[in-house]
């Protein structure tokens, strides 16, 4: 699962990890795919991007929070898991928005708005 080209240069330890939470979520979700990078702002810090055929990526952020949570916090591993939707499931999101018409679009109204 894990790209070897994407974690040569981290620890065992962290490698560990990251194949842990794939396992974790592949589990639930065979089919998703991941990678693995560097936050561009934080170099310290490794995102793992989960891309799963999903409604809401918080189903797939809930299911490994709290390991995330122990590997920050008691491993000193500075990893995240970023869930995304697939592609497909995107664009099928996309386009049941533009059938539903510009009301339905937004449920809550923004700050400083009358509600819809």
């Amino acid at each position: 699962m894990i790209n070897s080209e994407q974690t040569s240069e981290l620890d065992l330890r962290t490698r560990q990890a990251i194949g842990e939470l794939q396992l974790a979520i592949t589990q639930r979700y065979p089919a998703a795919s991941f990678e693995v990078s560097r936050a561009a702002d934080d170099p310290a810090s490794i995102h793992l991007v989960a891309v799963v055929d999903v409604d809401d990526p918080d189903e797939v952020a809930d299911l490994v929070i709290d390991r995330v949570v122990e590997l920050q916090v008691d491993e000193r591993i500075p990893i995240h898991v970023i869930p995304l939707r697939t592609p497909e499931r995107v664009a099928v999101s996309l386009q049941e928005r533009r059938l539903a018409g510009p009301r339905a679009r937004r449920r809550l109204p923004l700050l400083g708005q009358l509600p819809l």
